[in-house]
């Protein structure tokens, strides 16, 4: 339980910091769903079983004066149980249709974990990805390229870059919208609790309550008192906020978990930015003294941050999982937004910063003629970088249809907006197309 200090110090943090909580998601197993007539059994078990989440989480949100911002649900890899002759479109369908009657945000799981090999049914979930994408609002997609133990698919890498730009030349009224929910992976995890990746592992039950907290604007807050102090000090004071922000996550998911009567898995103690004014990663960087995030000393200054969080977080919860770290989504996070604008935050840049954070490269807006083939060599440097550091690393793209560096585009809500950033402009065609599979580095021999 909190003490009385804490729970003053946490009113404070949500009054005037704005601490929420990101996400209370619904991990959902549909392997018993494998079979015949799959889309109704995914509709009818959904709908059984997160009938009260939303309820349960205002009804929270209103009891403890907590915000909760998104109510999702995450649902096992639909590829492990579409059948032969089974059109995966109306699985997506199905899950739509679930996920507005049960009135959730986002549903996770339209998808494969492809980083050794593809069978069928992963092969046809893929290439269905754009029109799923584009034919629901709700749904997130997800594929899972590389592993430390498994090295990088790079058949599944270079099919990824096509998929990216199907859907974004799907959805382009949007400006490709359909691309900002869906993700490519290395070492995916089971129990992440944010979208656009989202997935209910194989190795979890049959439910599981997980919890996503924020709290960017409180770390920069607690830092605005320690004016150029030394970085012993700013690790300290990272660590000891990142406490109390998962202790207020700890009481939600243990509460939502006792009311739906659902097993609590973790809490995932991630730092996720929002496009609004004081609630930004970057602006956190800068508080600790850069000009601009992206210029030399970002990437240690996003180490301690990150370290920080994890060592804080971890002692404040009975289970830590999920990403557990701090986001870099460009076009999410305001102070990111103004450091692409003025050149400063580059796609390199942001490459190297993704060595030491959460995630990856996220959220970002490419012009729209960027070849596949380009998309598919960011992706296969993201998933090295992930498999070599034994670590989550992803890729979120949005090469947004006839759109060029410079100009903008708006994606509204939690989505944010974002300067369209250059790439590289030479040819990865050769690259990409050997194909194949980058063997599993040389650490994953741990047995």
């Amino acid at each position: 339980m909190l003490s009385s200090s804490e729970v003053f110090s946490t009113i404070d943090m949500i009054r005037d910091q704005k601490l929420d909580i990101r996400t209370i998601t619904m991990g959902i197993s549909l392997l018993e769903c494998a079979g015949s007539n799959t889309p109704q059994k995914v509709y009818d078990l959904i709908c059984r079983r997160a009938r009260d989440l939303v309820r349960t989480g205002q009804d929270i949100e209103r009891e403890f004066g907590i915000p909760i911002v998104n109510k999702r649900i995450a649902v096992t890899p639909v590829s492990l149980i579409l059948g032969e002759n089974e059109d995966p479109l109306l699985i997506a369908a199905a899950l739509e249709r679930a996920a507005r009657e049960v009135g959730v945000n986002f549903i996770g799981g339209y998808s494969a974990l492809v980083q050794k090999g593809m069978t069928r049914s992963d092969e046809r979930l893929i290439l269905s990805i754009p029109e799923a994408l584009s034919a629901t609002n709700l749904v997130c997609s997800s594929v899972n390229v590389g592993s430390t133990r498994a090295g990088i698919n790079m058949d599944a890498v270079s099919l990824m870059g096509r998929i990216i730009k199907q859907t974004a030349a799907l959805t382009v009224q949007a400006d490709g919208l359909g691309c900002a929910k869906l993700v490519a992976f290395a070492n995916a995890v089971e129990d992440n609790p944010f979208m656009a990746g989202a997935f209910h592992g194989v190795g979890e039950g049959d439910a599981a309550i997980n919890v996503g907290v924020s709290g960017p604007g409180v770390v920069k807050r607690a830092l605005e008192k320690i004016k150029d102090q030394p970085f012993d000090a700013v690790a300290e004071t990272v660590k000891k906020t990142a406490f109390r922000i998962t202790r207020m996550g700890q009481l939600v998911a243990m509460e939502a978990s006792r009311r739906l009567n659902t097993p609590f898995g973790i809490v995932d103690l991630s730092l996720a930015p929002t496009p609004s004014m004081g609630d930004s990663v970057a602006h956190i960087l800068e508080e600790m003294g850069l000009e601009r995030c992206g210029q030399h000393g970002t990437t240690a200054a996003l180490m301690l941050l990150n370290d920080a969080v994890k060592k804080g977080g971890v002692m404040a919860s009975s289970s830590v999982g999920g990403l557990s770290g701090a986001f870099i989504p460009l076009s999410e996070d305001i102070g990111m937004i103004d450091a692409a604008a003025k050149g400063t935050l580059t796609l390199d840049k942001l490459e190297a910063m993704t060595c030491v954070c959460s995630v990856g490269l996220d959220m970002i807006a490419v012009p729209g003629d960027t070849p596949a083939a380009t998309l598919s060599a960011i992706l296969a440097d993201e998933a090295a970088i992930g498999v070599v550091n034994q670590k989550t690393t992803a890729v979120r793209l949005i090469p947004v249809p006839g759109k060029g560096v410079g100009e903008w585009v708006e994606f509204g809500g939690l989505l944010g907006r974002a300067p369209i950033i250059p790439v590289h402009g030479e040819s990865a065609e050769r690259f990409i197309g050997r194909g194949g599979r980058i063997p599993a580095p040389i650490n994953s021999l741990k047995n």
